[in-house]
C-alpha cells in the first residue's frame, strides 16, 4: 500500500503501526508469565501487543488489568476463529483482533462492534477478497518467505497493508521490510527461558520500532 492511505480499520491500528510498525504475539502459561513478557517488550520499545485466546479461567482476568498497569501499550487478541470471541474481546476494552482464518460472520460482528479485525492470508485469492476490506496478516510467513509478498505486488498492484507474521525472528526484519510488508509480528522467538528477550534482540528491534526504515528504503 502506498504511503499515506489509510486502510479501513476503526482503531487506527494501521496508522500506529505506520509510526511502531512490530508487533509482539504473547502466548503466555500463566498471569506471571503473561507479566514477564509484556514487562520485557514494553522495556524494548514495543507499543503493540497481542495475546492469543484462551480458555484458561485466569485469561479474561488478565485482560481486565491490561489497561490499568500498562497504559501506553495498544493490546489485541490473536488466534480469534469465532464471531463470539469478538465479543468478548470488544467487551475486555481490546483494540484490535487478528485471526488466521476470514469468513463473512466474523466480518459483520467486528463491523458492529467497532473492532478492527486483521484476518490471514495466504493465496492470492485471499490477499484480494480481504485486502479489499483493510489491512491482512500473512501467515505463516516463515513457511512463504519474503519473496512472496514481492512477487505478488507486480500482477495484484496496489497491495493491502500487510502484517507479517508466524515463526519469524528479528535477524529477519530486514529482509520483510524489504519485500513491502508494512509490520512484522513476532512471537515466542524473542524470549528465553526466563522470559527476557535474548541477548542482541533489543540492538536487532531498536531500529524498527519507530517506522524509520520499513518500506522505505526498498520500494
Amino acid at each position: 500500500m502506498e504511503p499515506g492511505v489509510r486502510c479501513g480499520d476503526p482503531s487506527g491500528l494501521c496508522d500506529s503501526l505506520r509510526q511502531s510498525p512490530l508487533l509482539a504475539v504473547l502466548r503466555p502459561g500463566s498471569p506471571a508469565q503473561a507479566q514477564r513478557q509484556i514487562d520485557a517488550v514494553a522495556a524494548a520499545g514495543f507499543h503493540h501487543v497481542e495475546l492469543a485466546w484462551s480458555q484458561e479461567p485466569w485469561w479474561l482476568e488478565l485482560l481486565q488489568t491490561l489497561p490499568n498497569h500498562w497504559p501506553d501499550l495498544r493490546f489485541g487478541v490473536a488466534g480469534v476463529r469465532w464471531a463470539e470471541q469478538l465479543v468478548v474481546a470488544h467487551g475486555q476494552g481490546l483494540r484490535f483482533a487478528m485471526s488466521p482464518i476470514s469468513c463473512p460472520e466474523m466480518w459483520e460482528q467486528a463491523d458492529a462492534l467497532g473492532l478492527t479485525l486483521v484476518p490471514g492470508v495466504w493465496s492470492p485469492s485471499e490477499v484480494h477478497r480481504a485486502g479489499a476490506r483493510g489491512a491482512v496478516k500473512l501467515f505463516p510467513a516463515a513457511s512463504l518467505g519474503p519473496s512472496y509478498w514481492r512477487q505478488l505486488r507486480g500482477p495484484m498492484a496496489p497491495l493491502p497493508f500487510c502484517i507479517a507474521a508466524g515463526g519469524l525472528r528479528p535477524a529477519d526484519l530486514s529482509a520483510w521490510f524489504a519485500s513491502g510488508v508494512e509490520a512484522v509480528a513476532l512471537g515466542s522467538t524473542l524470549f528465553d527461558e526466563q522470559d527476557l528477550l535474548h541477548p542482541g534482540h533489543a540492538e536487532q528491534l531498536e531500529p524498527y520500532l519507530h517506522g524509520i526504515t520499513t518500506n522505505q528504503e526498498t520500494l
